[in-house]
Parts: C-alpha cells; structure tokens; sequence
C-alpha cells in the first residue's frame, strides 16, 4: 500500500511539466487524483498517459480564475471519487516578460487573478470537503523567483512572493479543521512552462550560478509534494520547501 493510499487529490494545472509529474507521483503512493487543465486535448492526453500505466486518474478541463470551472472539478471529484483529502494548487500564468516598470495594469490584473486569488478561493471552496473527510492537507506551488525575483519577471515573481504570506495566513484557521498547508519553492525546472531560459544559449552561464550546477527535473519537485501531503509530513504546516539546486531563497 502506498501513504497515500485512499486519498483523493486534486491537481490543478497537471497535464504537463511539475503539475503532471506530480499527479503521477501521487497517483502511483496511492491516491486517486483529478488532473486539470485548460485545454481538453491536454487532459485527455495526460489522463491517456496516467491511466496506461495503471493509475487511479480523471480529469476535468478548468480555468481557476473562472468559479464556475473550479466548482465544476470539486463537483466531478467529489462525484467519482467520494470526497477530497488532498489539493495541489500548481496553475499559474505570466504573459509578460521584461522590466517591471513596464508591465501594465492589465498584466498584474491577470497574474495575481490566477496565480494569487484563484489559489485562495479554490483552497477556500475545497476546504469543506476536507472538513467533512476529518481533514486535509494542502500543497501551494509557489516558486523560488519569490524569494529573488527576476529582472525581466518582476510581476510574477512578486505574486509568487505574495503565496508564501497566503500560506502562512492560512495556517491558524485550517490547523483548527485539522487541515495542514505547506508550499514549495521550485528553482529553474525543465519544463515548457521555463524553456526560454533552460533553452537559450546562455543557459551554461546560468547553470554555474546554481550550487548544484543543472536545472532540475519535474520529478524532483513531485516526491517533496507528496511527502508533505502524507501522514510523514503530520506536524508541518505554514512551511516552504525550496527545490532550487542549493539557489539562494531569502527575502
């Protein structure tokens, strides 16, 4: 039996990169988990994926910075699976890349929209299914850029900053529902999501300043994520793990 066996989790943004790898992870220590994403070809893909080998997976297509999508997925998870135990709150956006001062209004709007409120509220919407289940536990994919933000990401560096105070708020009142919520920290993970830095031609250059001297792997961040999910992880909440390769991480 895997620690996570009985358990349902919801993943959000996982049917590529560190949200895939993730839901993979959990699925294979035993939980069944809902995939999302917003695209029904990517779902159907990664749940096609899952399932061949074996995996206890469904999916949904969801937007979470639309409500009516996030209820959509607690509806379905809740109808196929039973309950929920577990979320992994991993959607994130950032349509601009360059010099804060010249982002727009627009650009902060969408960011903290999806990588900052959709995060809460989805949280705030699961966690009475949690509380009917006898608790939980919650996972916050933040990101390393929050604690040293980017030059050219500044807008979405700071709403990853912004996650690590979410998790911290959410403590007090969740700890009262037996409900726990950690976050983790990713550094420069090869995905699609990161290939315009792991992919340019100074990336050898980026790589000496990382103490550990590569860019991790998806799977690197998935087994942290199920650790603090299970019954090894019962007495951490309001926690940050950083998965950086050794990079520095303080504000």
């Amino acid at each position: 039996m895997g620690k996570l066996t009985g358990k349902v989790a919801i993943v959000t943004a996982s049917s590529d990169g560190i949200g895939l790898s993730i839901a993979e992870r959990l699925a294979e220590d035993g939980a069944k988990v809902m995939i999302s994403s917003r695209k029904q070809q990517n779902v159907d893909k990664a749940v096609k994926t899952l399932k061949g080998r074996g995996l206890n997976v469904s999916g949904i297509v969801c937007h979470v910075a639309k409500k009516e999508h996030r209820q959509k997925m607690i509806e379905q998870t809740v109808s196929e699976f039973g309950g929920i135990d577990l979320l992994v709150s991993n959607a994130a956006v950032n349509p601009i890349f360059g010099p804060i001062l010249n982002s727009t209004e627009d650009a902060w709007d969408k960011i903290f929209e999806v990588n900052v409120k959709a995060t809460f509220f989805l949280i705030k919407e699961v966690v009475p299914y949690m509380e009917k289940r006898g608790g939980g536990s919650i996972v916050i994919v933040s990101s390393n850029g929050g604690y040293s933000p980017s030059e050219l990401m500044g807008v979405y560096s700071t709403s990853k900053t912004a996650l690590f105070g979410l998790t911290k708020a959410l403590v007090p009142q969740l700890a009262r529902m037996n409900i726990r919520v950690n976050c983790i920290a990713p550094g420069l993970i090869k995905t699609r999501f990161s290939e315009a830095i792991w992919k340019n031609e100074a990336s050898d250059e980026f790589k000496k300043s990382i103490p550990l001297k590569r860019f991790g792997e998806p799977d690197e961040c998935a087994g942290i994520v199920s650790f603090l999910l299970s019954k090894d992880a019962s007495y951490v909440t309001g926690e940050t793990i950083v998965v950086s390769g050794g990079t520095s991480s303080r504000l």
